[in-house]
């Protein structure tokens, strides 16, 4: 895991890259009525802006505060080291998949001040579920034994 800033600026670009491309893959899946070998390469025009936005949120607001809550929550003295890796990613989903799909809703899916707030919850709940699964059992161990390897370059 990250020990210094660099490392941590490096962790979250390769987290947010994976994170947020299967995500926008997802949304367009979504609104193209299913997957197709074109959403792939679609993705990579969005993948920029969510990309730099996700960037900014996780690592300018939610890491902080993610991390003042998940060690009042839990004593990394006590636990397992699984179980503040679980904690922590789980919370910044809890945080991030409302705020990214807010951003979405306006940037993708604004159709008005009157149905913003509509829309922007439906998002979040649908994406919710797909950015904790992805997240705990497929981008978070991924991105992890990605930048170890990296790391012992």
């Amino acid at each position: 895991m990250p020990k210094t800033k660099l490392q941590n600026i490096a962790f979250t670009i390769l987290m947010v890259i994976v994170m947020v491309y299967a995500m926008v893959c997802y949304n367009m899946a979504i609104a193209m009525g299913g997957m197709n070998n074109k959403i792939f390469l679609l993705a990579f025009q969005e993948l920029p802006i969510m990309g730099v936005i996700a960037f900014l949120l996780e690592f300018l607001v939610v890491e902080r505060l993610v991390k003042k809550i998940a060690f009042k929550v839990i004593n990394p003295k006590e636990v397992q080291p699984i179980f503040i890796t679980l904690t922590i990613s789980s919370l910044i989903v809890c945080f991030m998949c409302p705020l990214m799909s807010f951003f979405a809703t306006v940037l993708f899916n604004y159709t008005g001040m009157e149905n913003l707030v509509a829309t922007w919850l439906q998002i979040s709940v649908r994406n919710f579920p797909m950015a904790l699964c992805w997240q705990i059992f497929y981008a978070g161990p991924f991105v992890r034994f990605l930048f170890n390897k990296l790391l012992k370059k």
